[in-house]
């Protein structure tokens, strides 16, 4: 009876993943990184869908090589908006969203197969008890963060500076997923109770300093137009005061010093990304003065 018990539950949890998650991932000229990628997600599960911004690259190539799923989506220089777009997509009840460069540990897959099960039993439950609410009760975990353990250039992991554990809201029950604001870096709004994952995501960043700055010089523009377009100012005194307070948070306050040479030239890094946001501000604000 037992070994029966346990053979049920095997079978229920590998129908309810089979049947309830799909893993969407957005791309933009990833060749290097996709298909690697998409390997790491079968681990949890093969269905998987491809968002790609109009690639220039091999991307779209290698996706179909691999007889994945891909919808073409405008360009964006940022994620949401793809990320939105593909979970829409999704017709199954759980969605885990990746970037390319992030890759799924196969203890992070066998994590959340078991939530997975664990929130379809839970439901199951509820549902005998009462009908289900138009909308999620408090109590009701709808969507999980799961740490980010980045490695900078594929040879260190950064543990201080502010890069762990990074939490990401990465695992979405659809149902109640309401949008994800069209503003780089946000997150996502979800009705429901946000649960916490333990495993980790593997993300490789940072491994070719040309689209390092490329990408910061994007990013920072974008930061800058919303300072420029709430009113802000930039000044002297605004870039060292930038500069410096980015540098001793990552540096100093979060230890970025322990992790070594790459914690220090991410500490330098990081401030000059925050300066670089306020020198894009002051221009706007110079061209707006001579109009």
């Amino acid at each position: 009876m037992f070994f029966k018990k346990i053979h049920w539950l095997i079978l229920y949890n590998k129908d309810i993943v089979m049947n309830n998650i799909t893993v969407v991932i957005h791309t933009y000229n990833e060749e290097k990184n996709i298909e690697d990628c998409i390997k790491s997600a079968w681990l949890l599960i093969k269905n998987v869908l491809v968002i790609d911004m109009e690639s220039e690259d091999k991307t779209t190539t290698i996706v179909k090589n691999l007889q994945i799923l891909i919808y073409n989506f405008p360009k964006s220089s940022y994620v949401e908006p793809a990320r939105e777009f593909g979970i829409k997509q999704v017709k199954t009840d759980w969605v885990l969203i990746l970037d390319a460069d992030e890759r799924i540990s196969k203890e992070l897959a066998e994590e959340i197969l078991n939530v997975i099960a664990s929130e379809a039993k839970q439901s199951q439950s509820k549902q005998e008890i009462a009908s289900s609410p138009s909308a999620p009760r408090n109590d009701n975990v709808t969507h999980f963060k799961i740490p980010r353990k980045n490695i900078f250039g594929q040879i260190k992991w950064l543990k201080h500076g502010g890069w762990w554990p990074d939490y990401q809201i990465r695992l979405i029950n659809k149902k109640y997923f309401v949008n994800w604001p069209k503003r780089i870096h946000s997150t996502p709004k979800i009705k429901g109770g946000l649960g916490c994952l333990k495993n980790h995501l593997i993300h490789y960043f940072h491994g070719n300093l040309e689209k390092m700055v490329e990408k910061t010089v994007v990013f920072e523009d974008i930061e800058s137009d919303l300072l420029y377009k709430a009113g802000k100012t930039a000044n002297t005194p605004t870039f060292l005061r930038k500069y410096f307070a980015e540098f001793y948070r990552r540096m100093f306050k979060d230890l970025g010093f322990l992790d070594g040479t790459i914690g220090i030239i991410e500490s330098i890094y990081q401030a000059f990304s925050k300066t670089i946001t306020y020198l894009f501000l002051y221009e706007k604000n110079s061209k707006s003065r001579t109009l």
